[in-house]
């Protein structure tokens, strides 16, 4: 099985993913396996690239995690391709598929099974793709062969947490730019001062892993559904042009319209800072 797995994954560029007993995760949501009638057995642990070329622009004003189209739809696509597939010709045996609404608890279980380390951002920090990695799993009552190791941390460096906002704003960035309704005059100056509508990526960017991976370009996704449809640079007036299908495709779209179209307005009504001092310059 774990062989028809490799070939799987492989015909779909998924490169990082490794097998894990379920009695070695911390099961944090038993009801999720309970109702696919799964007790015990292995959880394969995926971690899936999504980093573009898209999210090097220098415009970009979203994470980039939300510059391609929502990971739960690639999730969704590719669990209902293989899930088919492994029932099929493993009848003896069940499968479900997980990301994000998970019965393990994620990120250790990945680190676990050698997918990478635990930053000090609490990201899993892989070395092809650093911290640019959306995780999953295919759960199933078969007990695959697999090597089980701690959970390991990254160097330490204390990049990402130096360069964080959050002590200085008082605030996650990423929340702050996820809150409903309206923001206090200063949660709009700090909007303002990174110039985000959605996210936070200031950890990530700092980090020495990063550097690397961009460097030696295996950073990049080498999956089409994250290289489509992507929109680094939001604005109004791209928001406008999304039908409800196409928004609800998009990462932002599950705090709804009045959220992003909230901060994309302060942005776009504002003056950069600097900007009339560059244009008046000789």
């Amino acid at each position: 099985m774990l062989q028809f797995l490799t070939n799987f994954f492989h015909k779909k560029q998924i490169y990082l993913f490794s097998p894990i007993p379920l009695s070695e995760c911390e099961i944090r949501k038993p009801y999720l396996l309970e109702r696919e009638g799964i007790s015990a057995g292995t959880a394969v642990m995926i971690a899936v690239p999504y980093f573009t070329k898209a999210c090097l622009s220098p415009e970009r004003n979203v994470s980039a995690y939300a510059v391609s189209r929502d990971y739960h739809g690639f999730y969704s696509e590719l669990f209902g391709e293989l899930l088919p597939l492994l029932r099929e010709k493993y009848p003896e045996e069940r499968f479900a598929g997980f990301a994000d609404h998970s019965p393990v608890a994620e990120l250790q279980a990945a680190a676990r099974a050698g997918l990478g380390v635990i930053g000090k951002n609490g990201l899993l920090i892989t070395k092809r793709y650093s911290s640019y990695v959306f995780l999953g799993e295919l759960v199933t009552t078969a007990n695959l062969p697999s090597t089980v190791g701690p959970v390991r941390t990254c160097i330490g460096c204390g990049k990402c947490r130096r360069a964080c906002p959050m002590d200085e704003i008082g605030d996650c960035l990423s929340a702050l730019t996820q809150k409903k309704g309206a923001l206090t005059d200063v949660e709009q100056q700090h909007l303002l001062r990174f110039r985000s509508a959605w996210g936070c990526d200031i950890c990530q960017e700092v980090c020495p892993h990063t550097a690397a991976a961009i460097q030696a370009e295996s950073i990049f996704t080498p999956i089409p559904y994250f290289q489509a449809d992507t929109v680094p640079h939001l604005s109004l007036s791209v928001l406008d042009s999304m039908d409800d299908e196409t928004f609800s495709k998009r990462a932002y779209a599950w705090r709804g319209r009045d959220t992003i179209r909230r901060n994309l307005s302060l942005l776009e009504t504002s003056e950069i800072p600097g900007k009339g001092d560059d244009e008046c310059s000789t």
